[in-house]
């Protein structure tokens, strides 16, 4: 589960939420969480990483903490890629292996009708809002969380 704190907020303030989950079996190793902003789908090398994070150790049963990101960089975005649908991507990998990547669509526009009716020919990055989607699409992985080693002796 992932509970959005500030949502919705300033296009320019950081992303602040809490994910929960559960551990069925004790980790020795953290669990590694990336935020990532997709702001032109066809074109990977214009993601940002946010932030990131280590959680560990994490023991068997329900876990949950707290994650701050940063805003994007406006400067990466094109700017026809400002306005409108982008994509926030929360991964969680283990022993460099991913094993959940949660999406959701995020809306950015203007703070009042007047520039939502007529943007500004210059964006304007202090006017924006935006409002992530409570619909997520969430995307399992098989890994190898455990990895066993056997000696012989001849």
């Amino acid at each position: 589960n992932v509970e959005f704190f500030n949502n919705p907020a300033r296009f320019l303030d950081p992303y602040h939420f809490r994910v929960t989950f559960e551990c069925i079996a004790p980790l020795k190793d953290d669990l590694e969480w990336k935020l990532i902003y997709v702001s032109s789908p066809g074109n990977e090398e214009l993601d940002q990483e946010l932030d990131d994070c280590l959680v560990g150790p994490v023991p068997v049963g329900v876990n949950s903490f707290e994650f701050e990101g940063l805003a994007p960089d406006p400067a990466k975005i094109p700017t026809e890629d400002v306005l409108g649908v982008a994509a926030l991507i929360l991964t969680g990998s283990y022993r460099d292996q991913e094993f959940v990547r949660v999406g959701y669509y995020q809306n950015t526009e203007y703070d009042n009708e007047d520039m939502k009716a007529t943007p500004p020919e210059k964006i304007q990055f202090d006017r924006l809002v935006r409002d992530i989607s409570t619909k997520l699409r969430v995307t399992r992985f098989q890994i190898k969380w455990f990895v066993l080693f056997f000696m012989f002796v001849i």
